[in-house]
């Protein structure tokens, strides 16, 4: 599988075949197919864990499948959430409760009383299948042995790359100009469970974590009703990983949000993709007789042209401090700060306590009056 040469946007069928171009089968198809499988035979019942929007949207389209019928919901408890830090239900779980659906929220599935417990309450609904989708928990070999057909698990990631918990922050930071959605057969280890469906997406030179977030869920949506079509119907194939392969995607950590100016624009305009919305980018401005204000910055333009050609390491020589962090000024609405090989323009900035303004509001308050200002 992993030799496959896989195009943007396309898709891959259980064992390897190109099963469509463009944005993969149309999704008028796939309804019709749901709904003549829906008359032909009765309804998978369903188990689906899940926790965040990725998953709620996933869930949205189960829910509209008519050869699906969804018998109860997991997602992780609720959590504190804002600057009240008050309890607050998951995405799936309002969802799910909307659609008048049980809800179950288990803290883990151990071997102890309360881990019983949750699996046999788990097995007592009887799924044919599983549909797991950034549910957040491990799930043990007892807990993927209970549905009758196999558990199937929803990755935004063309697996084996990027497996863990930031397949989409990840793929971006590091510059990948594809990734995509892979459907797997879910086994005990951290997503290396054979590959049943995959489809390729292309990332754009300005796509934020939240910008491919949205278009993997909706392409993972689709994909998963295909692949569970193919199940019920017994014509579901799969393909082992080729762990040799693999790749890791470790969960983000608030503090990587600091980005390195040091950078090559490129790589910094990737980084700073990667992390936006969460934990978002930050810079560190340090001025001469005042405390270091945090900055949070927004992706800038990239790549950066002034009066037609593109800045390079010359770009306004001569201004501000040296080296990377340092500002040599302004273009437009831009505030120009040199990276390791020119500058970046940052089009979006928000000092801690105050509101958002461009580039040039920034320098005009924050920069013109200290020459010596820079980012560290």
């Amino acid at each position: 599988m992993a030799d496959t040469p896989i195009s943007p946007n396309s898709s891959l069928c259980s064992g390897g075949d190109a099963c469509s171009s463009g944005h993969g089968v149309p999704r008028a198809r796939v309804q019709r197919e749901a709904s003549a499988l829906a008359e032909a035979a009765e309804p998978l019942r369903a188990v689906f864990m899940g926790t965040p929007g990725f998953a709620a949207a996933i869930l949205e389209r189960v829910l509209a499948c008519p050869f699906i019928r969804v018998c109860a919901v997991y997602s992780q408890p609720d959590r504190p959430a804002g600057r009240g830090r008050q309890l607050k239900a998951p995405e799936v779980k309002q969802l799910a409760l909307e659609r008048g659906l049980p809800v179950l929220q288990p803290l883990n599935f151990k071997n102890t009383p309360e881990g019983d417990a949750a699996v046999a309450e788990l097995a007592a609904f009887c799924p044919d299948v599983l549909i797991v989708a950034a549910y957040g928990l491990i799930l043990p070999q007892r807990v993927l042995d209970i549905p009758r057909l196999m558990p199937v698990n929803v990755h935004a990631s063309l697996l084996p790359k990027y497996r863990g918990a930031a397949p989409i922050q990840r793929a971006i930071m590091n510059g990948d100009a594809v990734t995509g959605v892979t459907i797997m057969r879910m086994e005990a280890g951290m997503d290396t469970g054979a590959i049943l469906m995959q489809r390729a997406v292309g990332i754009g030179l300005g796509d934020t974590s939240a910008d491919l977030h949205d278009e993997l869920a909706r392409e993972g949506a689709d994909l998963l009703i295909m692949a569970l079509e193919r199940l019920a119907a017994g014509s579901l194939a799969s393909i082992p990983q080729d762990g040799a392969r693999a790749t890791h995607a470790p969960k983000l950590r608030k503090e990587e949000g600091f980005v390195d100016l040091a950078l090559p624009a490129r790589a910094l305009h990737a980084r700073i993709r990667g992390l936006t919305p969460w934990p978002g980018a930050t810079l560190v401005l340090r001025r001469p007789g005042h405390d270091d204000l945090h900055v949070a910055a927004a992706p800038g333009e990239y790549p950066f042209a002034s009066a037609g050609q593109s800045a390079g390491p010359s770009e306004a020589a001569g201004q501000g401090t040296p080296g990377p962090g340092g500002i040599p000024g302004c273009s437009g609405n831009a505030l120009l700060v040199r990276c390791g090989d020119g500058v970046y323009a940052f089009t979006s900035l928000r000092p801690a306590g105050r509101g958002g303004m461009d580039g040039a509001a920034f320098y005009n308050g924050y920069v013109a009056s200290c020459p010596e200002a820079r980012f560290v």
